[in-house]
């Protein structure tokens, strides 16, 4: 492979700007630029310096051996200082060697991956942390960059490979007495992994809102305070208030950190049925985004009818409380009353919720389960018939294992990896 250089830090002007060459002939493009470099995992000052001999900057370079190092390759890091000038100076000094590049997005983890430092699922996992907002998206893509659900399916993988075993050597033997039934291990197998699978299945859905944000959606008719409440909640004017019904035609987004979760409150069109062409437009939509959402907040007066009707964990209140003396089980977003009883009870909910999230935290993940899952609850109904019909649930087994196996990027990956690759930055 080519050897690479990019920055591995955040682009612009900072204190510490880190610039990382990777590849077989990493240290000798480092010594190029600051003589002697220091033994590897040793630190040390060095003078980076042009090919006339002038000074560029002051650096800590550090040196890491193959295949000890983040890309499985020797790499050299030059922690300069953060100036933009720097930066470019010492890129025009490497660039100029013909048989040194710069990195393309995501190549040095790429590199990682293609020397197995890391898997598909940690390669996911790496991108979500550095995407990660809020304390509940950093503890879940740490989780997964330590390589905890590939540990996991590999336990799974390793069970379903000694099930197939069991079934092949039954194969194998079809013409002799086989002194031992394989029926009951292998059923014993096959019912432990698909009861895990089917666990971590159900857990991903709640892991992916983690990962991508809980949705709240504030539901109920014109004028009932949506928007001003989400103003509120927001402390901005993220949505137009006024006193004509129908204001809001769109779904308007607020992202907010609740105690670590990312939650999104969607402020959305007054329920009503209306003749304007428009409004009904906004009024389907809201009915469409407030179904698919986690978590429902209907702002009602007694006695108005439900044109959405709650769902059992839904949040139903009396708005604008401000112009009523009873205040019980209402809010206003006007004077902030019942916002922190609300915002309590939408953390509690949702807090409870992510408290079920499984490690699998992306749709292709529990894509891969379930065609892993669906192979291996056909192969288990083709071993209770018997031995005769080994050959066929061997095959099943083994398309359930490549499908685990393809979770983790060891085969059949491959148009995958520019996909997730391109959401990389450069020096990633």
């Amino acid at each position: 492979m080519d050897t690479i250089y990019a920055l591995a830090s955040g682009q612009g002007k900072a204190g510490v700007s880190v610039i990382r060459i990777s590849g077989q002939d990493a240290w000798k493009y480092g010594e190029a630029i600051c003589g002697k470099l220091p033994e590897p995992r040793r630190a040390a000052s060095r003078s980076l310096k042009d090919e006339s001999g002038d000074l560029i900057d002051h650096a800590l370079v550090l040196c890491f051996q193959a295949p000890a190092s983040f890309t499985g390759e020797d790499i050299v890091e030059f922690h300069v200082h953060g100036s933009v000038s720097v930066v470019q100076a010492v890129f025009t000094v490497l660039s100029r060697y013909d048989s040194l590049r710069l990195a393309e997005p995501g190549e040095f983890t790429r590199r990682a991956l293609e020397n197995e430092k890391l898997d598909l699922v940690q390669v996911e996992g790496l991108a979500d942390l550095i995407d990660a907002e809020t304390e509940a998206q950093r503890k879940q893509a740490v989780r997964v960059l330590s390589g905890a659900l590939g540990d996991r399916v590999e336990g799974w993988r390793k069970k379903l490979i000694r099930a197939a075993a069991l079934l092949e050597a039954t194969i194998d033997f079809a013409d002799e007495d086989v002194p031992v039934d394989v029926t009951p291990e292998v059923d014993d197998l096959l019912s432990e992994v698909i009861s895990e699978i089917s666990k971590e299945i159900a857990g991903s859905f709640v892991a992916e809102r983690i990962r991508s944000s809980f949705e709240v959606a504030l539901v109920g008719p014109p004028n009932s305070g949506k928007s001003t409440l989400l103003n509120r909640l927001a402390g901005r004017d993220a949505a137009i208030t006024s006193e004509i019904a129908g204001t809001t035609r769109d779904v308007i987004e607020v992202r907010m950190d609740l105690q670590g979760l990312p939650v999104t409150f969607l402020d959305t069109a007054g329920l009503r049925k209306t003749n304007d062409e428009i409004e009904t437009i906004g009024v389907s939509r809201a009915i469409s985004r407030a179904t698919a959402a986690d978590l429902r907040v209907f702002l009602r007066e007694p006695g108005d009818e439900f044109i959405l009707p709650p769902l059992e964990h839904d949040i139903v209140l009396r708005p604008k409380i401000d112009m009523s003396e009873e205040k019980e089980g209402g809010i206003s977003g006007k004077t902030g009353e019942g916002l922190q009883a609300l915002v309590h009870r939408v953390q509690t909910e949702l807090k409870d919720r992510a408290g079920l999230a499984g490690i699998a935290t992306h749709e292709r993940h529990r894509t891969a389960m379930e065609r892993s899952f669906e192979g291996l609850v056909a192969c288990q109904k083709i071993v209770a018939r018997g031995p005769d019909v080994y050959d066929i649930a061997a095959e099943e087994l083994r398309s359930s294992i490549r499908a685990l196996e393809a979770l983790v990027g060891r085969v059949d990956v491959e148009n995958l990896l520019d996909e997730i690759f391109s959401s990389f930055c450069l020096g990633k």
